[in-house]
């Protein structure tokens, strides 16, 4: 019953406070002390609701608060709702326990120093919640729902909304400390985030204050734990952690602009020591991951209107295989080349400068040993340098370069490959399959072009090979030259069978337009030589060339037998064929016919049947006449 007594007399107390109470100094100590916590004038447009039984608030609707030397308020609130503490108000004070906003919207704007219209609410609440302030800020939360945040930039031209804003916000109303959870939208991305200072006047005041930050979503997830400071500038030091199951739409999703191409830049964790100062942060012991490939080094970011991107790197083994997948110079045919446009959009948004280094590294199916390269971009040029790779089981070093001219590649290439497997290099960087041994390489080639088949018909350049102690797939030139040389006609269905091996093998091209010219063409071996002259077409993939192959009986003795022969046909799969007027000239029962025959249609028949016998791959003339002592005599073994 005293008990019963007591909250009945609390309550009669309550209620006739409720009827006595002056509504508007009410309003107005309400108005005063947001004012004051604030630093913003509070500006209402809407009704005033005021309520002291059973529920103590002032709800203001369609509010605004702006600065003193503003013309645009910097918050505007739907509903703006105080709620007023309960022991205080039956004692006639009024103080705020909390502040709940719905629907506000926040326009933040900043400017070339560094501040911001919100710089005057920052500046009051590190005035009034430092020790010894005449008005002590007693908040204890402020919630935020349905709210909208929106910032501009104009210096570095970025503005940017945040929509669907939910945010709790524990104000230090007790301790020092400071935290806010919530979530929010940010560019179609819901995301939920927390934040909690150590020290929140010292936050507030610029000093430093112990700081965790923790966003995460679906395309990234974001982790920071350390220190900040905001004296002349903004600086943090501390741990940060990064991790996306997807890079690719992480950076579509937080830079507009993702990574070129469709393959790789999957799965990315990235944790490192953090210093930032301004605009600029500095990575030092980082360990980062992507797509299965690990390093460790130390990283740069700068962001001063453009992108900038430092890196120097080092891995045990990679595997750039899923990057170059998407680039395919070739057709799904693999005999012509790829006519699809590049896509050059990603060299103009960001600048690098990256240095790493491996112990093993993966290229489709090429495996390097100890690699160190570089890349650089920068205003829309591409740079890879490689200064020193174990390639095809020998060394390889170049650069190779892309610039950006409109739609158009311009490509530049220098490299040079000293005593690698020739079977191996000319199959991986030429398609041709034919040739083995080992030897030196160099290549320096120009091109431009809007896709790999625009790049192959405007190369130029020049190329060298020196090889040894290697083959030549597709014919035997010893074995054929002794055959012809004892029956020139004695048919050539072996011609496209066997290796001819070689001591020594140069080769000299010049490339102009697209094709290729030999000027120095030579494969010798103690029994044989070879010469070629001609052209190759790169974007047709084929070969014109003619030669003379020839017997050596003794080491620096004359050529004996010699045979003019010709290559024609695509890079993979050329026809070689000796020439069939060569052949009937050293056939003593059919040389005499060449002589004999004046007419031009009757030569050709003869030709052609002998080429039949011969293998020449040349085609009868239709209706030429055939003579039976010409045929029968062609017919005849020698």
């Amino acid at each position: 019953m005293p008990v019963a007594a007591f909250f009945g007399v609390a309550l009669i107390g309550l209620i006739a406070t409720s009827w006595f109470l002056n509504r508007d100094a009410l309003r107005e100590a309400v108005e005063a002390q947001i004012r004051a916590v604030t630093g913003l004038d509070l500006v209402i447009k809407g009704a005033i609701d005021i309520s002291v039984f059973p529920a103590s608030y002032v709800s203001f609707q369609d509010v605004g608060l702006k600065g003193g030397d503003t013309a645009d308020p910097a918050l505007r609130v739907d509903v703006l709702t105080a709620n007023l503490r309960l022991v205080p108000l039956l004692l006639r004070r009024f103080e705020i326990s909390d502040v709940m906003m719905l629907r506000p919207t926040i326009h933040v704007v900043r400017d070339g120093n560094g501040e911001s219209n919100w710089t005057p609410f920052v500046d009051t609440i590190a005035r009034t919640m430092k020790p010894g302030a005449e008005n002590q800020v007693s908040f204890s939360e402020i919630r935020i729902q349905d709210g909208v945040l929106n910032y501009q930039d104009p210096m570095n031209h970025v503005t940017e909304t945040l929509g669907d804003v939910d945010l709790s916000l524990a104000w230090p109303s007790i301790s020092r400390s400071f935290a806010a959870t919530g979530q929010f939208d940010w560019r179609g991305e819901r995301i939920d985030g927390s934040i909690s200072a150590g020290d929140f006047i010292a936050l507030l005041s610029g000093d430093r204050s112990g700081l965790k930050a923790r966003l995460a979503s679906a395309p990234l997830k974001f982790a920071f734990d350390g220190s900040v400071a905001n004296r002349t500038s903004m600086m943090m030091e501390g741990t940060v952690t990064l991790d996306s199951v997807s890079l690719r739409n992480a950076l579509r999703w937080t830079t507009g602009q993702p990574p070129p191409g469709s393959g790789g830049f999957g799965r990315f964790a990235l944790k490192a020591r953090a210093n930032m100062v301004g605009g600029s942060v500095a990575l030092t012991n980082v360990n980062v991951e992507l797509d299965g490939n690990v390093a460790e080094g130390v990283m740069t970011f700068v962001n001063n209107g453009r992108q900038v991107m430092q890196a120097t790197l080092d891995a045990g083994a990679l595997d750039f295989t899923p990057y170059i997948s998407t680039f395919r110079l070739l057709a799904s045919g693999q005999r012509d080349w790829n006519r699809q446009l590049f896509d050059l959009n990603a060299l103009s948004t960001t600048d690098l400068d990256m240095r790493l280094s491996a112990a093993k590294v993966t290229v489709g199916a090429t495996k390097l040993g100890r690699t160190a390269f570089g890349a650089n971009l920068r205003g829309g040029a591409l740079a890879l340098s490689v200064g020193e790779a174990q390639m095809y089981g020998g060394i390889a070093k170049g650069s190779f370069g892309v610039a950006r001219s409109d739609a158009v590649a311009d490509v530049k290439a220098q490299f040079q490959f000293t005593d690698v497997d020739l079977q191996a290099c000319a199959s991986e960087l030429f398609g041709i399959t034919k040739l083995s041994g080992r030897g030196n390489l160099n290549v320096s080639l120009v091109a431009s072009g809007a896709s790999p088949f625009g790049l192959a018909s405007s190369l130029d350049g020049t190329a060298t090979l020196t090889g040894h102690d290697g083959a030549i797939a597709g014919f035997n030139v010893e074995q054929l030259l002794k055959r012809l040389e004892r029956r020139p006609l004695s048919g050539g269905g072996n011609f496209r069978q066997g290796t001819t091996p070689y001591d020594n093998l140069t080769v000299s091209v010049k490339f102009a337009d697209g094709v290729a010219t030999a000027e120095d063409v030579r494969v010798e071996s103690p029994t044989a030589r070879l010469t070629l002259t001609g052209t190759a077409s790169v974007p047709a993939r084929e070969y014109d060339l003619k030669g003379v192959a020839s017997l050596i009986a003794a080491p620096n003795a004359a050529a004996g037998f010699e045979l003019p022969f010709v290559v024609q046909g695509p890079w993979d799969d050329p026809l070689i064929f000796p020439d069939p007027e060569s052949l009937i000239r050293r056939s003593p029962a059919t040389a005499p016919l060449l002589d004999a025959v004046k007419d031009l249609k009757t030569r050709d028949a003869v030709k052609s049947v002998i080429e039949r016998f011969t293998g020449g791959g040349m085609r009868p003339v239709p209706g030429a006449p055939a003579t039976a002592p010409a045929a029968d005599a062609a017919a005849k073994p020698n």
